[in-house]
């Protein structure tokens, strides 16, 4: 077998491998800080976070080559201020991937470049070089046969769409409709993400009071505060969802499907100026750690149920440099000095763990005496920095109860004291749980601890299966199986 065909069988066995992992959160490295931390040490602190995917704002080749190795997956960017050159001339753009893809791979795993940042929004004049950049990079990376590797989009804000909610009625704004056509054309051709920078802090923010600041956190929503598209009826538990939604409506507008939507940037700033209130530490770790769970359950969106878009964090450090208001200097999770501001788990933490038999028969459940303040408070904390897996207490699932926050709270509850008791977790709460021996499973709503919980051989701290997990079960049988079939063949023929 000839080593180009060789290469792309392995190349198809990597996509399909890699389409059956699900969605996964990374970071954004920024470069606009007064001392940027040597590249070496920014790559151990990815190590240490566990972090595999990383998007550069630029192609800096220290970081390029700190990142040899590794595995982690690399997206780099071309600024906005090289934009121009590499739209208006194909060899500036090859010249472009030669020195900045070419170099580094394979040893450098990159996977992705982002053309600009915003550019229809910040930057109109650049706007009719868009999409000859994509096309001329495009075809740069043909001529190095590095296509299948890396694809090629661009981010673009929330500001392209005209009008976001309700998400069925988004649509693109109709100054960008020529370009924006053309730029989901070259996506369809080239199978690449729409790259949207997803900030529903500037959505809350901007909103002055119209949505509740739960609704940006992803934190529980009182009952009488639900929020829904008055056309499909989808019930929205958080802004975050309702934006990419949004941004789907908006592609299918344009009469585009099958383009799947890559959130470039998400996060919240911890500090702000006197003005900005919902710049906190607490807000911050509040969002960012719902975020990470939100993604890594796979769970989509109420109109793309089996599309979750995977998401980088915004952002690693903060950049003292940037100008604006005082919170658009702060939204790293780390200062430049290495000094963490406040810790994330980038693993998935919502994954099942074993149970101690010690704990059959036992659960934590909700006090009914408690304030419902309280209760929202402590729900708000076991499902985000505790951890709790409360993806079967989200509408439509089977433990989902609009009218009754005891019931709500008891499965958020219990399900964090069976995943953290052996790790010294207590059913406590601030006083609003406490231990029963009376099992409060009902119908298809089983609780961990519950003789019923994931069958008879012991069972795990989760959430019912949902139907994409099934689903991707079978996608892995199916790949293993393809694997065995075909690599016999390849060695044989090789």
């Amino acid at each position: 077998m000839s080593s180009k065909r060789l290469h792309g069988v392995f190349t198809l066995l990597m996509l399909m491998v890699f389409n059956v992992s699900g969605a996964f959160v990374g970071i954004t490295i920024g470069n606009d800080m007064s001392n940027i931390p040597p590249a070496t040490d920014i790559v151990s602190i990815l190590k240490a976070k566990k972090i595999q995917h990383v998007r550069l704002l630029d192609s800096d080749h220290q970081m390029l080559n700190a990142l040899a190795n590794t595995g982690i997956e690399v997206m780099v960017g071309v600024p906005n201020d090289q934009l121009l050159r590499v739209g208006q001339s194909r060899s500036t753009a090859a010249d472009w991937i030669n020195k900045n893809v070419g170099a580094y791979i394979p040893a450098t795993n990159i996977t992705y470049i982002a053309v600009g940042n915003e550019v229809l929004t910040t930057i109109p004049n650049a706007a009719l070089v868009l999409v000859p950049a994509l096309q001329f990079l495009q075809s740069a990376l043909l001529a190095a046969n590095l296509n299948t590797q890396v694809k090629i989009s661009s981010p673009h804000s929330m500001d392209v769409i005209s009008k976001a909610f309700p998400p069925s009625a988004a649509t693109f704004n109709l100054t960008w409709s020529s370009i924006m056509s053309q730029y989901l054309q070259f996506l369809k051709n080239t199978g690449s993400s729409f790259m949207l920078n997803a900030q529903p802090y500037y959505g809350y923010v901007g909103g002055q009071g119209v949505f509740p600041l739960e609704y940006a956190l992803f934190r529980s929503l009182n009952p009488n505060s639900q929020i829904s598209d008055p056309n499909t009826n989808l019930f929205y538990t958080n802004m975050f969802d309702a934006i990419i939604d949004a941004t789907y409506n908006s592609i299918q507008a344009m009469n585009f499907t099958g383009i799947p939507v890559l959130v470039t940037a998400s996060g919240w700033p911890w500090r702000g100026g006197p003005s900005e209130k919902a710049a906190t530490v607490d807000n911050a770790l509040a969002y960012n750690t719902n975020l990470i769970h939100h993604v890594l359950n796979n769970s989509g969106t109420p109109s793309q149920p089996n599309n979750q878009p995977s998401t980088y964090i915004f952002e690693l450090f903060n950049e003292d440099n940037r100008s604006g208001p005082v919170s658009e200097q702060n939204w790293g999770i780390m200062f430049p000095n290495a000094t963490t501001i406040y810790s994330l788990s980038f693993e998935d933490v919502a994954t099942a763990i074993p149970e101690s038999p010690a704990l059959r028969g036992v659960f934590c459940v909700a006090n009914s005496s408690a304030s419902h303040s309280a209760l929202k408070h402590s729900l708000d904390w076991a499902c985000g920095p505790g951890s709790a897996n409360c993806s079967a207490v989200q509408p439509g699932q089977p433990c989902y109860a609009s009218d009754d926050i005891v019931a709500v709270a008891s499965y958020a509850f219990n399900d964090y004291y069976h995943r953290t008791q052996s790790s010294g977790g207590t059913c406590n709460f601030n006083g609003t749980a406490m231990i029963t021996s009376t099992d409060p499973s009902h119908g298809s709503c089983i609780f961990s601890g519950s003789a019923g919980a994931n069958g008879s051989n012991g069972g795990t701290a989760s959430g019912p299966v949902s139907p994409d997990s099934f689903a991707s079960k079978s996608q892995s049988c199916w790949l293993t199986h393809l694997v065995a079939t075909l690599l016999p063949i390849l060695f044989v023929v090789m």
